[in-house]
């Protein structure tokens, strides 16, 4: 997390009221229409209340696209080019509205927050203070909670860039939603590059201290969604250490080297080719701990598909990244009729550690009035 000084009261209080930006809302971006690039608005289904749902195609001058939807700022497909230059869809979702609304499905696509990933028990303390959260996950509290940001309506507008078509989302999560303390304003811009990068910007402000871990919960298969498992996909982490858990995936504080485990993708290696050596959870489900400055843009993985030569690079910002291999999803009927199953797509969460605010060892997550928070993830893509 990068925190930048220098908030104005009154540009946090235009914050709180809504205004993120001096795009206005409906603008298609007018310099990536130029190029070919141009966003798509359509109504993507309504709540049971009557709430609109508005989803957002974002379209390249290459011809790949992204759409996402305002509930959750959830990202429902990703199409992009193989080696044959056939565009396919790499992201595991639902069709329509109602997949992501009613029963429980894994976060596909979804913004997480307040807090990705877990706080043992639920608890952290803050200023002397001991805040209590919902154990969603139990014992443990997990991704922001039963009602996180992946189940929050956000406002969305279309932005002008010159790298390709872009969409801004904007949520104010409220003092005491979720029982985390301070209205946090959040914005999460969604860039599609004409270059087959999708860009993915973090910024938050609060009015009270809290603590910030924001992220993104996609699901990849980029054979494409429902083709079977991912297994084959080579990996490649850039990273030395990750952090042992305990029984209930709650780091113990300890940095652990990967040496000498199956955890060790600093040589590209095929998922499937350890896996079944991870026998107490069934698979991949890791915070690996990257190499280089926090804060700074950095390579943290590279994912191949050797039969359709897509490959994946994840650039970030953050201090680590979930490597998880879909070991709880099985028989979860998604897009155009395919049964996405257990090691049917990989995440790549980029992070914080978990339950940082209860490591003092670990990077902080704590976020104070007249910081900012801000992070970057960029999955590119491209074919061989």
């Amino acid at each position: 997390m990068v925190l930048r000084g220098g908030i104005c009261v009154m540009a946090f209080l235009m914050a709180l009221g809504g205004e993120f930006g001096a795009a206005s809302a409906g603008r298609e971006a007018q310099t990536a229409e130029k190029k070919g690039a141009h966003v798509v608005k359509a109504e993507f289904g309504k709540l049971t209340d009557g709430t609109a749902i508005e989803a957002y195609t974002l379209v390249n001058s290459a011809g790949a696209s992204a759409k996402i939807i305002t509930y959750g700022a959830t990202l429902t497909e990703l199409h992009v080019p193989d080696k044959s230059a056939k565009m396919g869809d790499v992201v595991l979702g639902f069709d329509n509205l109602e997949g992501y609304t009613t029963g429980p499905h894994p976060y596909f696509g979804a913004t997480i927050g307040r807090y990705g990933n877990r706080i043992a028990k639920g608890k952290f303390t803050l200023n002397g203070k001991e805040y209590q959260l919902a154990t969603n996950n139990a014992p443990n509290s997990l991704h922001g909670g039963p009602t996180g940001f992946d189940k929050r309506v956000w406002k969305a507008e279309p932005l002008e860039s010159k790298d390709g078509a872009a969409v801004r989302f904007t949520y104010l999560s409220k003092d005491g939603e979720e029982n985390y303390p301070g209205n946090l304003s959040v914005t999460v811009t969604y860039t599609l590059t004409n270059t087959n990068e999708l860009k993915l910007q973090y910024t938050a402000i609060t009015d009270k201290d809290t603590v910030v871990n924001l992220t993104n919960h996609s699901y990849f298969n980029l054979a494409g969604a429902g083709s079977g498992d991912m297994l084959k996909h080579v990996l490649y982490l850039n990273a030395d250490n990750y952090t042992p858990v305990d029984s209930t995936l709650i780091p113990t504080g300890e940095i652990a080297s990967v040496a000498g485990t199956p955890l060790d993708f600093r040589k590209p290696m095929a998922i499937g080719e350890h896996i079944t050596e991870i026998k107490d959870i069934g698979g991949y489900d890791h915070n690996f701990v990257l190499n280089g400055e926090a804060g700074t843009l950095r390579l943290a993985a590279r994912v191949t598909e050797p039969t359709t030569g897509r490959e994946m690079e994840v650039w970030t910002t953050q201090p680590g990244v979930q490597f998880y291999s879909a070991i709880h999803v099985d028989g979860i009927k998604g897009k155009g009729g395919f049964t996405y199953s257990k090691y049917g797509a990989l995440c790549l969460e980029t992070q914080h550690y978990p339950d940082s605010p209860n490591k003092p060892n670990f990077p902080s997550t704590v976020l104070r009035p007249r910081a900012k928070f801000y992070s970057e993830t960029i999955y590119k893509f491209s074919a061989k």
